[in-house]
Order: C-alpha cells, then structure tokens, then sequence
C-alpha cells in the first residue's frame, strides 16, 4: 500500500501555506542539524541559548488535487524489485574540469548498462557516510550510484592546499556536483543518458542548483531527474535566525573574513561530545562510531566556510526547475519551514512526499527512515528517466 501511495502522490503538487512566525534560534541537538556553532573564544554561558526551538507555526498542508490521481497508464511508476544478484563497489577516480575526485561506483550486478545516480550527503560528510547508504539501496534496485567526495574533503582533499580544506562552499560544491555529472560520460558502465542526482540534508540545495545550471548542457551531461531527503533549504534570513540573530551572524562573518586569505585558516572540530566549541556540540549521528563517526570522516570544519553558508540562498532554484524534482520530507526534520517554503514557490515539477515522525539524523541511516525515503526516490526515477 505504501508502494502505490508514493507512486500517486509522485504525480501531486503539494505546495504549503506557512505564516510568518518569529524565527528563534534553533537548537534542539539531538534533532535538529546543522547546529548553532560556539564561536571560538566566546564562553558557553555567552553563546546564544540552545535550547529555544524554531517556531515552526505553519497553516495545513493544501489538500492534494484529485485531479492527479491516476497513475500512469504506462505503468512506470511501479518500483524495481531488489535485485537479487545484489551489487559490487568500485573505488575510482574520476576526472573532472574541476580535478581528480575520489569517488565510490555502486554497480547493480546482472544489469547492463544501467542508469546512475549521483549522489550527495550533509554538510561536513564524505562519501562513505550517509551517500553511502542510499547509494547501497539504490544498486540493491538495479541503479547505479556515485558517491564522491568534494574538493578539500576526505581523499579528495589537496594537502597541499591548507585554504580550501574543509571547506563548506555551496557555490563550490554544486560545481563539483557538474563536474561529476560531465565527467559520468566517461564512465562506460553505466547509461550516461540517463542520469539523476540524490541529494541529503545540505546538499540538497547544492543538486537542486546544479539541476537549474544543468538543464543547458547536452543530453549525456545533464541531469534527468533529482530527488532530496531531509532537505535543508535555509535563505539568508533563515540562516540569520538560525545562527543567533544579526549580531550572531555579522561576528560569524567577521571571523570568516579574518581567516579568509591566510595560508591555514583556522579548523575547527566538526562534531564532538565533550568540546562544547565544535560546530555540532552533541549531536547524535557524528559523534557514533556505528553511524557516522568513520574513520574516512574528517570532521574538522574551515570557519572561512561562515561566508558562503550564511549568504547562501538555497530557495532561488525553486522558480527555476524544470525537470521532475521530488522532496521526500518530514515535519520531524531539522527545517521543514525550508521546504516548505521551496514548495511554495517552486514549479509544477517539483513536488514532495511527507513522512510521519522521522528526524534529521534517522534519514540519514535508519533502517526503516531509508526504506520509506528510497521507495518513494526509486518511483520517482522509474517514472522520470
């Protein structure tokens, strides 16, 4: 019943209507990421409080049309079954216009020449995180996937080049995201013409931009279809609420601005449990070395990284889409008033899928949470490539 329910809603807008609340900052560690940083130097009794959450008042969803109930005649929404002969996983390097990035190749076995996914994880994440496990379940569906880590992480870092380490640029990143796109045309295992993006948590708004860039560029190097889990879709006065309000925000620029240009800018711990001054200060997932504390995780942060995430505008796409998008999203996730709002202003090919009571962090490998999100993810590129 589920399967045929994410098959219908596939083919449904759901926009929302939200008021417009009073943003307090958002804490909550346990299920809200990314998390409000402690500045370096500042005391934890100085730091905005913790423990607020967003005031996520919002009116009801608007009711979906009937008019687009029907499933396809075509049957194409049906999902794959599991492949049976399971998969295989290939370390490769793929050569980019951007440079050499280190990148994972899940093959389904027994299928020629299938289509591929590309796929992306949270802020601060590498390949063998959260892209790992939906790039997993999707070969187990007769999909291929790419997972990659971005310029300056994990092995695709430069050690040479101490600037751009760590460094979480969405501009920077959602060209990487092209460049792996381009780069799958040379990739003879797969169906270069038929390609489609997974992104998770932040970089979600990284695939939904690189789509819009993406729709110019030939058949064999564009993007057909994307989908995003547990989005994160902050605006500039998202991100100013979030991060302790505009004085918060203008000393975080300011610190960014006084490490940007120096040969080792200053590195801070990513997510910890005892230092109260990492950028995810008890947070659940990173901090668990059966989840994401791996040892592939860099879990360092370049604090000139403030610059790009808080000017980031991650809902300017939303007018623009114009190939099938698919949000799967929960009330329960760290900004579901982003997605919200995307929807509100989004085209008629972006729609989304609402799942009771999952938060941020089981999106990213809880058993159940991945299952629900990879169904309704499979349908959709089933039907859209």
């Amino acid at each position: 019943l589920f399967h045929i329910l994410c098959s219908l809603i596939l083919h449904l807008k759901s926009a929302a209507k939200m008021l417009k609340p009073t943003i307090t900052v958002i804490a909550q560690s346990l299920l809200i990421s990314p998390l409000v940083i402690l500045q370096p130097g500042i005391s934890h009794a100085q730091q905005p409080s913790q423990t607020d959450a967003l005031n996520q008042a919002r009116a009801g969803i608007e009711q979906l049309s009937a008019n687009h109930a029907q499933l396809s005649s075509e049957n194409k929404n049906i999902h794959r079954q599991y492949n049976q002969q399971g998969f295989q996983m290939e370390n490769i390097t793929l050569n980019t216009e951007v440079g050499n990035l280190a990148a994972n190749l899940y093959l389904p076995k027994g299928i020629t020449n299938p289509p591929v996914v590309v796929v992306t994880g949270a802020w601060t994440s590498v390949k063998e995180q959260m892209p790992a496990v939906y790039a997993k379940a999707l070969a187990e569906r007769g999909y291929a996937a790419v997972t990659f880590d971005f310029r300056g992480w994990g092995a695709s870092r430069d050690t040479d080049d101490n600037q751009t380490a760590y460094l979480e640029d969405p501009v920077r990143k959602t060209q990487d995201i092209q460049a792996v796109i381009k780069a799958l045309s040379n990739v003879a295992q797969v169906d270069n013409s038929r390609i489609a993006g997974l992104a998770i948590c932040a970089s979600a708004g990284y695939m939904l931009d690189a789509a819009v860039q993406n729709t110019q560029l030939s058949q064999n190097t564009r993007l057909g279809a994307v989908a995003v889990v547990a989005p994160w879709l902050h605006d500039e006065a998202m991100a100013t609420a979030i991060y302790g309000g505009e004085e918060n925000r203008n000393q975080l620029l300011a610190l960014a601005a006084a490490e940007k240009g120096k040969s080792e800018p200053l590195v801070i711990e990513a997510a910890s449990l005892t230092n109260e001054n990492a950028l995810m200060y008890n947070a659940p997932y990173y901090t668990e070395q059966s989840r994401g504390l791996l040892p592939a995780y860099d879990n360092k942060f370049n604090v000139t990284s403030w610059s790009g995430w808080l000017n980031y505008n991650a809902q300017l796409s939303a007018s623009k889409q114009t190939i099938p998008v698919l949000m799967v999203a929960s009330e329960a996730m760290a900004l579901p008033q982003g997605a919200h709002q995307y929807l509100e202003n989004a085209t008629d090919s972006v729609n989304a899928i609402w799942l009771d009571n999952i938060n941020q962090f089981d999106f990213y490998d809880q058993p159940e949470a991945v299952e629900k999100a990879v169904n309704a993810v499979v349908s959709h590129f089933d039907s859209a490539l």
